[in-house]
């Protein structure tokens, strides 16, 4: 039996503190048809704010699992505020899904009017930490809900910036009421490109903030020059230092709901439903968190 199919208090709209999958369009109709024993589906916020197929495969599959919103095009770093017509069809799309979690990334893909078709870093300083609160701000107001942001992955690191990566996460969560939404992966893949130290990053990560985890897998490229580049694509499974890593994740945030993310070489469902399966083991192991012991 799946352990996402073991007995839980199942809460409409509520994302259980299992593993989840990232819902993709090849998925659709194996989902509507098998019913898999999933116990939640993200999907790219930006894929169904058209309306058409794609939102009425959504709204059939919300008909049987609590489903995530996990955009990736609002830009939280851009300088020159939010889109007013995206945040509305975000809004829109949310207020007609009901989503459990809804999240974004804390990075800048547009620029002059342009989207630039990435997620990339910002510059960690006191200008940008004030250009993403007020952006997170305005987002939750249009919502009328907490949102999550998401750690990058990142590549380059500013010569100017001076706050750290998760001291900036724990600033904008205070500051605005956000949560925030740990990407294990992300940080493993970020940590080795730049030298930072992985566990000392989740410990700098308030436990009560923290209210979703994501895996992913990643591709390693050897460069010219000899040095070794991780490149966060999304499209494997998920690597065994990456599991190891979400291990001490789990112990310094408690169980948290945990999507697996496979965007590129998309493989058959079972396959995800199996790391699913891997991630909701270790959510379930007894143990006694660091948010627990807080709480006690």
């Amino acid at each position: 039996m799946s352990v996402a199919s073991a007995p839980t208090e199942r809460v409409p709209g509520l994302i259980p503190a299992l593993a989840g999958v990232g819902l993709r369009f090849p998925h659709h109709q194996a989902v509507i048809e098998r019913k898999p024993p999933v116990a939640w589906f993200e999907v790219h916020t930006e894929n169904y704010m058209g309306g058409g197929a794609p939102l009425r495969y959504l709204e059939a599959i919300r008909r049987d699992y609590p489903l995530s919103l996990h955009g990736v095009g609002l830009s939280l770093g851009r300088v020159d505020g939010l889109d007013a017509d995206h945040l509305d069809r975000i809004a829109r799309l949310a207020a007609r899904i009901e989503p459990g979690l809804v999240s974004e990334h804390l990075s800048w893909s547009i620029s002059d009017g342009d989207y630039l078709g990435d997620l990339l870093p910002l510059p960690l300083t006191e200008e940008a930490l004030d250009v993403v609160c007020d952006n997170v701000d305005r987002f939750q107001q249009a919502l009328g809900r907490q949102i999550l942001v998401e750690n990058p992955s990142s590549y380059l690191r500013y010569r100017h910036s001076t706050i750290t990566e998760s001291e900036f996460l724990v600033v904008v969560a205070r500051r605005t009421g956000c949560g925030t939404l740990c990407d294990v992966n992300n940080i493993f893949v970020s940590a080795e490109n730049h030298g930072w130290d992985a566990v000392a990053y989740l410990e700098a990560l308030p436990p009560a903030e923290v209210k979703e985890l994501h895996l992913a897998g990643h591709t390693v490229k050897q460069l010219s020059d000899g040095a070794v580049l991780r490149i966060d694509d999304h499209g494997s499974a998920v690597e065994p230092a990456v599991w190891t890593l979400f291990r001490q994740a789990v112990l310094r945030f408690g169980a948290r709901p945990t999507m697996i993310e496979w965007d590129s070489n998309i493989p058959p469902l079972d396959v995800l439903v199996e790391q699913a399966d891997q991630a909701s083991a270790i959510l379930l192991q007894p143990h006694e968190s660091r948010a627990d012991a807080d709480a006690a």
